[in-house]
């Protein structure tokens, strides 16, 4: 993998890496691969290496030749000596291969311009090799848990005339949905309304109880309430819709924003069982409210 640009050269040559290495090899005229007194002389870095660890390969050329030439030029360069040392020494793993071309001719000398770059560290240097290569270690942020919500057993009211009502709450289902993620759908069990209205009837007031909780406990949640009915194709009343506004305007009531609320009713074109219903059992499971989750 080859990189360019000012960042990368800025990186491996600024003078606050003070710990950082070098070693040097130099081609001859037009040559990627090293004459045998400079292969020597790797071979002789690489056994004398093999606790250090390579941060990058640099390669240049000098300033004789087109620019598409030296660049080429110093790519083969830096995949030879990269060749070299794969498998035998340690390298990092976000290792980098620049290519400067003859960008890097920094010396009036040709010959020493026409040559590879290893940058490394030496063993004694590595348990600072983040601090050194002025690499900030993320901080990791200990996410603590969320702690559990506790949703309780049952409700006792007061009355008007000093008689207490008392609904037992589902806890299961408040858990249910205040866990539920957005996008799912929840059916509410044993809501039942008088027959042919939108009114609750009193064996189910519970179960407004049993939302109002969980929207007060996940006040991030957002829902909308759907209603369905059973039996006939056609909503003439739009019983459906009515039934779901009467759990939206509860909600209002007992102070959940407004925003966090929305109504819709389906009449039959949503049923679990194809109307007409063989029985009650599949009437009751077609005629419900079901809760939308919107948004977490």
């Amino acid at each position: 993998m080859l990189f360019k640009g000012t960042l990368l050269i800025f990186l491996f040559f600024s003078g606050t890496l003070i710990a950082q290495e070098r070693f040097v090899v130099y081609f001859d005229n037009n040559k990627f691969e090293l004459n045998p007194s400079e292969l020597v002389k790797l071979d002789k870095w690489i056994l004398e290496n093999k606790t250090s660890k390579i941060i990058s390969i640099t390669g240049s050329t000098d300033e004789i030749g087109s620019l598409g030439y030296n660049d080429t030029l110093s790519k083969k360069r830096v995949n030879f000596i990269y060749s070299k040392v794969i498998g035998k020494l340690k390298i990092r793993e976000d290792f980098k291969t620049i290519s400067l071309g003859e960008k890097g001719a920094t010396s009036d000398n040709n010959a020493e311009n026409r040559k590879a770059v290893i940058h490394y560290l030496l063993e004694k240097d590595l348990p600072m090799e983040e601090e050194i290569l002025g690499i900030k270690k993320k901080e990791i942020k200990e996410e603590k848990p969320k702690p559990e919500i506790v949703y309780p057993e049952k409700l006792v009211f007061e009355n008007p005339n000093g008689t207490k009502s008392e609904f037992k709450l589902d806890r299961a289902f408040m858990k249910k949905v205040g866990e539920a993620k957005s996008g799912e759908k929840l059916i509410i069990e044993n809501l039942n309304f008088v027959i042919n209205t939108f009114a609750v009837v009193n064996e189910s007031r519970g179960k407004l109880y049993e939302l109002l909780l969980v929207l007060q406990k996940n006040p991030s949640l957002k829902i909308e309430i759907q209603g369905h009915i059973c039996c006939m194709s056609i909503d003439r009343a739009d019983l459906s819709t009515q039934r779901a506004k009467a759990l939206y305007n509860f909600l209002l009531n007992q102070n959940i924003s407004k925003d966090r609320l929305s109504y819709k009713g389906f009449g039959s074109s949503q049923p679990i069982y194809a109307l007409p219903e063989k029985n009650e059992q599949e009437r009751a499971a077609n005629r419900r409210v079901e809760i939308f989750i919107v948004n977490k």
